[in-house]
């Protein structure tokens, strides 16, 4: 008896040795993601809460934090991002996309619709976790590289300590009009200048149970600015009111079913949550969505050029 007995436990604890070896394994498979330098600003602890996240409609997804969007796009050969919200925000948009039952290291693609902290700031650790291409337009490219926006942009003059994000290397440039391929999934970059130089508004269609619509990531169309710059134009940096108002007409313009934008309440993001849990119609699509945002972002611009005018 004694002998089976030692027999047995021999055989215990080689099992579970041999279980402890697989699961070290597999922990070192899945490294610990590597976040950046938190950000630090008036805004950016509540643009950080946490969201939980949901499917918009189709394989589109809500993955972002409480005040800064993140999307992700998912296809039969992997996932596309558009966004990273702020360098802190990573870690929380990968979680996001893990309680989806999606992978990170499954992002073949990654793109911004503009290099600002609040946007392009976690785009450098998702890009470390996945190894997926970033693209971006040339403007755009440059400013991740850079990690902070180039001389021309309206909000460059604030500095490069309130304004760095983390660079992001080796963009691969995209043009207007250009459509970018995971698997089976296209989505399509509008370069729409104004609020940055390389601003960009992106496109694609997601289908449920046969019906297929057109999904619009409008880039921001605020014309926010640092001090004493000037739209209409100055010495220092041409007027770019022509460009602007073309951005905001292109917007306008597009097949657009539901609409999506880099700051989730100027979609009602929370707004349409709350109506979703009520029976009816999906209230994310609207036909009309587009149209407004393009009327309400030239109201304000026209009001811009009139402050401007008063200088």
């Amino acid at each position: 008896m004694i002998g089976k007995k030692a027999e047995y436990w021999q055989k215990f604890y080689a099992s579970t040795a041999a279980f402890a070896g697989m699961l070290a394994c597999s922990q070192a498979a899945t490294p610990a993601f590597e976040s950046d330098a938190q950000k630090v600003c008036s805004s950016c602890e509540q643009w950080n809460l946490p969201h939980e996240p949901f499917r918009i409609y189709g394989n589109s997804y809500y993955v972002g934090v409480a005040g800064l969007s993140s999307i992700l796009i998912a296809s039969d050969k992997g996932l596309i991002v558009l966004d990273g919200a702020l360098p802190q925000s990573a870690p929380l948009i990968a979680e996001n996309i893990r309680k989806l039952g999606f992978r990170v290291e499954d992002i073949r693609l990654i793109v911004n619709s503009h290099t600002h902290y609040d946007h392009a700031g976690g785009i450098a650790a998702l890009q470390r976790a996945s190894g997926a291409t970033v693209a971006a337009t040339k403007e755009s490219a440059v400013a991740l590289e850079r990690g902070e926006p180039t001389s021309d942009d309206p909000q460059h003059a604030f500095g490069r300590k309130l304004t760095w994000f983390p660079p992001v290397p080796h963009a691969r440039l995209v043009n207007d009009d250009e459509v970018l391929h995971v698997g089976d999934l296209a989505i399509t970059a509008h370069v729409t200048p104004g609020h940055t130089p390389g601003g960009t508004t992106w496109t694609w269609r997601s289908c449920e149970d046969k019906r297929c619509l057109d999904v619009v990531y409008a880039d921001s169309l605020s014309a926010v600015s640092a001090p004493d710059f000037r739209f209409t134009g100055d010495e220092a940096h041409p007027g770019r009111i022509e460009s602007f108002n073309d951005s905001i007409a292109l917007v306008a313009g597009l097949p657009c079913d539901v609409l999506l934008t880099p700051h989730p309440e100027f979609f009602d993001l929370e707004s349409k949550l709350r109506r979703r849990q009520q029976p009816g119609a999906n209230p994310f699509i609207d036909p009309q969505a587009c149209k407004a945002y393009a009327a309400t972002a030239k109201l304000k611009l026209e009001q811009r050029i009139a402050e401007e005018s008063k200088r």
